[in-house]
């Protein structure tokens, strides 16, 4: 567990592709997307909270704080971090956060002890987690300091794309594996988006315990 870094997870998706509600509350394997994720990253951070808008007592028994944006409109992912940068500055000491998305029920479980030591030599800068050749924007650490430039590429230039403004940034890319089970290719990364992506992710679950 790294205690100087709090963890974010980003549960604010409209979830279209979906039908529309909570994706991170869908079943997976007796328990819930979020579930999976909170196993995952809760031994790696220091305060966890989660980043979403709406009724916060759907999540009552989580037991997280849960974060609405702090910048009006529905400004996606970016607002959300912005939430998370806000809350650890206001309500921890972290100087840093890691961010992941709350519909990977296989993140890594070594996704903050890399990031983190990625930076060790250029404090201050970001870190973004990639596997396969692509880069995965939203499984970032981001330093506490950057929340004012954030907010100011949210509300004054109004740019939503989380990428262009890691762009910006002193940025350091992290590549982790596609890792082998029993035979088959698993994307830590891999994000449930369809129902068909919620089917291969039983049948992922099911192959780990196997």
């Amino acid at each position: 567990m790294n205690r100087d870094v709090a963890g974010i997870i980003l549960a604010g998706g409209r979830s279209r592709r979906m039908g529309g509600g909570d994706k991170s509350l869908l079943a997976l394997g007796g328990a819930r997307l979020l579930d999976h994720v909170i196993k995952r990253f809760v031994p790696q951070v220091g305060p966890l909270a989660l980043s979403a808008n709406g009724d916060p007592i759907r999540f009552a028994g989580i037991s997280l704080p849960v974060l609405p944006d702090t910048v009006t409109g529905f400004a996606g992912p970016l607002a959300g971090i912005l939430a998370g940068l806000d809350w650890a500055t206001d309500h921890t000491r972290c100087p840093a956060v890691v961010t992941v998305a709350g519909d990977t029920p296989f993140l890594p479980e070594n996704l903050v002890e890399r990031l983190v030591a990625a930076t060790a030599g250029a404090p201050g800068s970001m870190a973004v987690a990639s596997s396969g050749g692509r880069r995965h924007p939203t499984f970032a650490l981001w330093p506490t300091d950057c929340r004012d430039e954030l907010r100011r590429f949210l509300v004054d230039e109004d740019n939503r794309r989380v990428s262009a403004f890691i762009d910006r940034r002193d940025c350091i890319e992290v590549d982790f594996p596609i890792e082998d089970l029993s035979g088959q290719r698993l994307d830590p990364f891999f994000n449930i988006n369809l129902p068909d992506d919620l089917a291969e992710a039983e049948r992922l679950s099911r192959s780990m315990i196997a």
